[in-house]
């Protein structure tokens, strides 16, 4: 019998936290809530969560904070922020933060809902293809254990947070097919926002100053201009456009 999910919400208006509970147990979740960030960041590193559907006000330790110890935590909660703060700049930061999506308030319960089923849909064939491309994943002096979730650079362990490491093995899987921001954002986080392709850019960036020499020149992770990013197959001699 399949394991029943587990959802924590960590959000202070009640009235709102018991709808979603109501509407998350209809579904098969099993549902707990927390009332403020404290409480929600102790059930968090308590417990083993499926899915974590978090407000950004809270008394105490605010959500941003507990996204940011969350991808700290070495296991992976899939994320969604739900906040009173649309703007894309509170969007942006809660997505390089690591959460995995962003619902502004006042939302639809069901969308919700439903965005809560596909992140869970989505992590389950993340872990499924893992399992069947178990092996070591091998190219240009990078090397990722897909079931461990570990990476090294030329013998040498990394660290990488969790996004990190999906986009990385993404690339390495497809070596040298150019993919737009808008492909990376739909294949690697699940979703196609207008807005959000910085946060592909920032994760980029990040991975450079971790897999390059030279981060300004980097010979593994190209840009091709005007049409996005390469993970190349092999060291190129002249210096690659950053």
């Amino acid at each position: 019998m399949e394991r029943v999910k587990r959802v924590l919400i960590v959000e202070d208006d009640a009235h709102i936290a018991e709808l979603l509970r109501m509407h998350l147990r209809d579904e098969g979740y099993a549902v707990e809530h927390a009332a403020d960030g404290e409480q929600g960041m102790r059930m968090l590193e308590g417990g083993t969560w499926d899915a974590l559907v978090l407000d950004l006000m809270l008394p105490g330790v605010d959500g941003l904070e507990i996204c940011r110890r969350a991808r700290a935590m070495a296991r992976y909660t899939p994320i969604i922020i739900t906040s009173a703060r649309s703007s894309e700049v509170h969007r942006i930061v809660g997505l390089e933060l690591g959460a995995d999506d962003y619902l502004a308030k006042p939302f639809s319960l069901l969308e919700l809902v439903a965005r809560v089923k596909a992140l869970l849909r989505r992590v389950d064939a993340l872990a499924r293809h893992a399992r069947i491309e178990a092996g070591l994943l091998s190219l240009h002096g990078v090397d990722l254990d897909p079931l461990a979730r570990t990476a090294w650079l030329n013998g040498r362990a990394i660290d990488l947070t969790p996004r990190e490491f999906d986009l990385l093995a993404f690339f390495v899987r497809h070596p040298d097919k150019v993919y737009s921001r808008m492909d990376l954002l739909d294949e690697v986080w699940g979703y196609q926002h207008d807005g959000y392709e910085h946060t592909v850019n920032t994760h980029i960036n990040r991975l450079r100053t971790k897999i390059e020499d030279d981060p300004s020149e980097p010979r593994r992770i190209l840009t091709v201009w005007g049409r996005g990013y390469k993970f190349a197959s092999g060291v190129r001699d002249e210096a690659a456009a950053p």
